[in-house]
């Protein structure tokens, strides 16, 4: 029987109108493709994270602690903004630290001309601070907004498809590895314990 891991998907965007909506759905349709995987996805527009950082009682901090702590890793769907990230999604970055340690982050990123590689760059270093591992492979959409048809789908499907499930492959790799480097006997056996 092959593993299962959970992926969150996480939507770097919570702007009014945001292209995010577009590029995440298509991600998480993929990827629930795929029986080795069960498929959550964190957004801060449905969050609405507080402002200032405040403790793990708040709600919707408790609420994202939650789906990180469940998450065997994480994509993170990112537009480029001035040349960087969100300050969206790095409230939520910083609004959580062991949650994200010890696991795999891949990247879906999209843009005008940069095709959002920018923001993913930048994204690198603050995950390599909460001793999270990135993806050397990256799905990039440059001209975002010409590459996605009327219904929300890649023009050219087969190729971003078949690109998004190659990155998996070395997501699923980094996911077991850490998984088992984190839980060397089992998480189930960890959640018994804490029961």
């Amino acid at each position: 029987m092959k593993e299962t891991f959970n992926i969150a998907v996480i939507f770097g965007s919570a702007r009014e109108g945001r292209f995010c909506d577009t590029v995440g759905t298509w991600v998480v349709e993929t990827l629930k493709s795929d029986h080795e995987l069960s498929v959550d996805t964190i957004d801060p527009a449905v969050l609405n994270l507080p402002a200032a950082h405040v403790g793990a009682d708040h709600p919707a901090v408790a609420h994202l602690h939650n789906a990180l702590t469940e998450a065997d890793g994480f994509i993170v769907v990112t537009p480029e903004y001035n040349h960087s990230f969100t300050g969206e999604l790095k409230l939520l970055i910083d609004a959580a630290k062991q949650q994200w340690k010890r696991k795999p982050v891949g990247f879906v990123s999209y843009g005008g001309m940069s095709g959002g590689l920018r923001a993913v760059e930048q994204l690198r270093l603050v995950f390599a601070e909460l001793h999270a591992v990135t993806l050397r492979d990256v799905i990039s959409f440059a001209q975002a907004w010409d590459k996605f048809d009327d219904t929300g789908r890649p023009i050219d499907l087969e190729g971003t498809n078949n690109a998004l499930h190659h990155m998996m492959t070395d997501f699923k790799w980094w996911a077991a590895a850490l998984r088992d480097a984190r839980y060397p006997q089992g998480k189930h056996h960890l959640l018994e314990a804490i029961a």
